[in-house]
């Protein structure tokens, strides 16, 4: 099998790798259509988010294969990194990388064990790779069993049970610093997906005074409309905000700092030895990691509010096991599929060689006699289809059946049909139709049906 995966996660990599190679919504099209061009890689999609970046793959040659990916991740937009990316990068190939596949899907190779956004996560990225057109079959199907082993882990077993967030762990850090909320000043950078969801438990929490900035204006100001609490400010206010806060929850997509060490040093040069909390939990990072080191200054970042939330499933754990075997359902459906490829390009040959023969004999009965009526040259056609297809349907059969067997034992059967009925799968022309059988679609010509389908994303 040459299905792979190549990547770094919060397993192997800390936030300040993976921010580094993080790739925007934007831009993962833009990576992908770079792929292609790498003579290796057949198929390709990325899984990108704060806690991991992975390249999925089939490739055409495993070892150039790999070795072209990585090339690949570390010239993208990421040439001019002053470090060796190879210790943080992990490389599976075969059935460990469909394995993997389907455990991110389902949420069990998560930081946060079960993590609900991450199904979606997945089926993003399967439709970035459908909009680049990096997809074949194998990609197709490979996504398409892991979105659905998710939404089965999620329907059958405990997995997903009780809503935990990376936003309550951020409340519940900050409750562990300043006791209780009542009479504190919490200040929310950020008034997306996170920071709502922080807001709306500050306002359980009956947080004293809540401000949110964010670069939008009206986007913070409807949201304090909504919460019916807070005021909004915009990001021209940030510094004055700084300086009476006790809690800083900050959870922005800005590219760059939002909090350097020039501004919360002079905030705090302001505040006399007030004490202040900051709380990042956005990839990339939004404090600048030297703010840890000014005087009264204390950070914690999204992996710390990560192993905090983790501490508090337990529960979940206890359906891992019924989560695996879902996996394993899935893999082994996958690799019976996987495995059977190998018939399509030997049927199709074996059936073009046969019907190609059928017309030809018809043409020279048809020629020897010339007398014969349009009905009996209908009789005369459809009786040498059926004589065809019930010779072939055995041997199909048997070609189908034996495509599941192991990798070598299937490829010595497909050459002794080969030599047999002398397809010549080795020429230039079945060669072509052996790999448009296996990526997908012809080459130069549109994917096929089951590229573009994407009945279950």
């Amino acid at each position: 099998m040459r299905f792979a995966c190549l990547g770094l996660s919060h397993r192997t990599a800390p936030a300040e790798v993976r921010e580094r190679h993080s790739f925007g919504a934007a831009r993962i099209c833009e990576a992908l259509i770079a792929l292609r061009d790498y003579e290796s890689v057949r198929e390709a999609a990325i899984i990108s988010t704060c806690n991991r970046l992975e390249i999925y793959a089939e490739l055409e040659d495993g070892r150039l294969g790999f070795l072209q990916l990585k090339e690949f991740l570390i010239n993208f937009r990421h040439g001019d990194i002053a470090y060796d990316i190879e210790p943080y990068l992990y490389s599976l190939h075969g059935r460990e990388a469909v394995e993997h596949l389907f455990r991110v899907a389902t949420g069990l190779d998560s930081m946060l064990i079960g993590d609900a956004e991450v199904l979606g996560q997945v089926k993003a990225a399967y439709g970035h790779a459908r909009r680049s057109r990096s997809l074949g079959q194998t990609l197709h199907r490979a996504f398409r069993d892991a979105i659905n082993a998710g939404k089965a882990a999620r329907s059958r077993t405990a997995i997903g049970n009780e809503s935990v967030s990376i936003a309550t762990a951020a409340i519940a850090k900050a409750r562990e610093h300043v006791g209780a909320f009542a009479g504190k000043d919490v200040l929310l950078i950020g008034a997306g997906k996170m920071g709502s969801a922080a807001a709306k438990r500050l306002k359980v929490e009956g947080a004293g005074s809540l401000t949110i900035v964010n670069r939008t204006y009206e986007r913070a100001e409807a949201l304090v409309e909504k919460l019916g609490v807070g005021q909004a400010l915009d990001p021209d206010s940030l510094a004055a905000a700084l300086e009476v806060a006790d809690v800083v929850i900050s959870s922005t997509d800005a590219p760059h700092f939002v909090l350097t060490y020039d501004t919360v040093d002079v905030a705090m040069r302001v505040r006399c030895d007030r004490p202040l909390l900051l709380i990042d939990v956005a990839i990339p990072r939004d404090v600048d990691p030297e703010v840890a080191k000014i005087p009264g200054v204390c950070v914690y970042d999204i992996d710390t509010m990560n192993r905090t939330v983790d501490r508090t499933l337990e529960h979940r754990r206890a359906a891992i096991p019924f989560v695996e075997e879902i996996i394993r359902e899935h893999i082994e459906a996958f690799e019976d599929w996987y495995r059977s490829r190998s018939a399509i390009p030997v049927i199709a040959s074996l059936a073009q060689k046969a019907e190609s023969i059928r017309n030809s004999e018809l043409e020279r009965l048809f020629g020897r006699c010339p007398d014969l009526s349009e009905r009996e040259r209908v009789l005369v056609s459809g009786m040498s289809l059926t004589i065809v297809s019930k010779l072939l349907h055995s041997a199909i059969t048997r070609i189908r059946d034996d495509a599941g067997g192991e990798g070598a034992d299937a490829e010595a059967r497909v050459r002794i049909i080969d030599d047999l009925f002398e397809l010549r799968l080795d020429q230039p022309k079945s060669r072509t139709a052996y790999r448009a059988a296996f990526s997908g679609h012809s080459e130069g010509a549109e994917p096929g049906p089951n590229v573009a389908r994407g009945d279950d994303a």
